[in-house]
């Protein structure tokens, strides 16, 4: 026989499970796609506001919510600075809004400022990695085919510029832009397989990889520039995914069975790219092409004077093309005395 307090424990234990059962059930539970954002205090009292977000969150009404994410939460309630709780969000510079990730990993890069102590707006580079180029740049050196393969890889890219004349005409906004889609592809291209390569062989590159992949991603901030400046219609998109598509596997392909080939082609693409940009300040010159402000991310990228226009950044650009014309010429000549491009020490910010 069991007592009378037995009774009542088995009774509060009964009740217990049930109450579990409730809370971790999902029957009847609600599911939206949530992004939440908190700020974390910093040294000196500021607050610094994460820049990551994340969604969707599963969330669950009251009486389903499991324990975990409960103290989710909370925590998030607790995070929040008191503006936040009022207004619900956090401005960024185009008005929207800064969210950020509930996460228990710790990433809270924070604000970055500008040397003047303004906000740094760009996630996409740091100020430290922005830089002034060299102008005084010789932008009419030109590489003499002599040989088989750089015969080749100069009637190649000739061949390619009598359609792109026609298409783009005298529009070279649209033209500069069209141009970095594919100019960034080579440095990636040879950059991932020189990585593969070091990886394979267990040996360094010589600096070679970071060269090639910085080279990429000065292009792609080219492509950031123009995209400020000329919006390309639905049919020039369309453009872009074919001929991207093409020329990446073409390249692909060209520098696994020939380097000295494809840095030589890229050579030749960056003269070509010379002369478009000098046309292109022609035209800017003739009053052909409003030379409007410079967009705020070529000023800061490049550290421009803040009353800097279209033109001076055009320059820029130029001279952006001139080096990455000497790098590859530069790497295709290694190539051709026999030798390995780890062999020779890259160029690291040659500018």
């Amino acid at each position: 026989m069991i007592s009378r307090g037995g009774t009542r424990l088995a009774s509060s234990a009964v009740a217990a499970a049930a109450a579990n059962a409730r809370r971790f059930s999902t029957a009847g539970a609600t599911e939206k796609s949530v992004l939440r954002y908190y700020a974390t205090p910093a040294k000196g009292g500021n607050s610094a506001v994460s820049p990551w977000a994340r969604g969707p969150i599963l969330t669950r009404s009251a009486t389903t919510m499991s324990l975990g994410e409960k103290q989710v939460k909370e925590e998030a309630e607790e995070n929040k600075v008191p503006s936040e709780r009022s207004t619900g969000a956090g401005g960024n510079k185009d008005g929207g809004d800064e969210k950020a990730v509930v996460s228990y990993w710790g990433i809270n890069p924070g604000k970055i400022t500008k040397e003047d102590g303004t906000v740094w707006t760009w996630t996409c580079f740091r100020p430290w990695e922005a830089y002034q180029p060299n102008m005084s740049i010789d932008l009419k050196k030109h590489h003499a085919p002599t040989t088989f393969l750089d015969k080749l890889a100069f009637r190649t890219v000739k061949s390619l510029r009598w359609p792109t004349d026609i298409f783009f005409q005298r529009r070279y906004g649209c033209r500069a832009m069209m141009l970095e889609t594919v100019a960034a592809v080579p440095g990636m291209v040879g950059g991932m397989l020189l990585h593969c390569k070091s990886l394979r062989r267990f040996e360094h590159s010589g600096g070679w990889i970071k060269t090639l992949l910085d080279e990429a991603e000065n292009e792609r901030m080219h492509l950031m520039t123009f995209m400020e400046v000329a919006k390309p219609k639905w049919y020039e998109r369309a453009l872009v995914f074919t001929v991207q598509g093409a020329f990446f596997n073409i390249y692909f392909l060209g520098y696994l069975i020939s380097p000295k080939f494809a840095h030589r082609v890229v050579g030749y693409l960056e003269e070509e790219a010379i002369h478009s940009y000098t046309e292109f300040l022609k035209e800017l010159d003739n009053g052909n092409i409003e030379n409007v402000p410079a967009p705020a991310i070529a000023v800061d990228y490049w550290r421009l004077p803040p009353n800097s226009t279209l033109k001076d950044v055009v320059q820029v650009v130029r001279a952006d093309e001139a080096h990455h014309r000497d790098v590859n010429h530069f790497a295709s000549d290694i190539h051709y005395q026999g030798r390995e491009l780890r062999e020779c020490p890259a160029p690291l910010g040659y500018h």
